[in-house]
């Protein structure tokens, strides 16, 4: 398992400046030409996702909240809002929050987020 946090000053993002908008900031997370599924995921406080194998390469992007994720070691890594992990494919792991988190869920062949974002460092 690899985890990403947003870069703060990311080449590829765009400031959007049309529709009247304000302080809006558009961020490219994953590019993908093969098939793709995208799912939006709520973990409750207290709240876990079992350990399972994923099929195929998965990215986990968090975008509310706070938790932790885990890869084949179930070593409990945080996660927060702004940061993403990434499972190869047939790698087992799970994840859960304490107070709750809200992720999308990309699953495809191809992902490549290291693109958008960089590594975490680990403690």
């Amino acid at each position: 398992m690899t985890t990403y946090k947003k870069k703060k000053y990311i080449k590829k993002s765009k400031c959007v400046e049309k529709y009247q908008s304000h302080l809006a900031t558009y961020v490219k997370m994953a590019q993908i030409k093969e098939a793709a599924t995208i799912g939006y995921m709520y973990i409750e406080g207290e709240g876990t996702v079992g350990y399972h194998k994923v099929p195929i390469p998965q990215l986990f992007i968090v975008v509310e909240g706070e938790g932790w994720v885990t890869g084949e070691n179930q070593k409990r890594i945080p996660i927060k809002r702004g940061e993403a992990a990434l499972w190869e494919k047939e790698e087992w792991h799970t994840s859960g929050s304490e107070t709750g988190m809200t992720a999308i869920v990309i699953q495809s062949e191809e992902l490549h987020p290291e693109t958008f974002m960089e590594r975490k460092k680990h403690a």
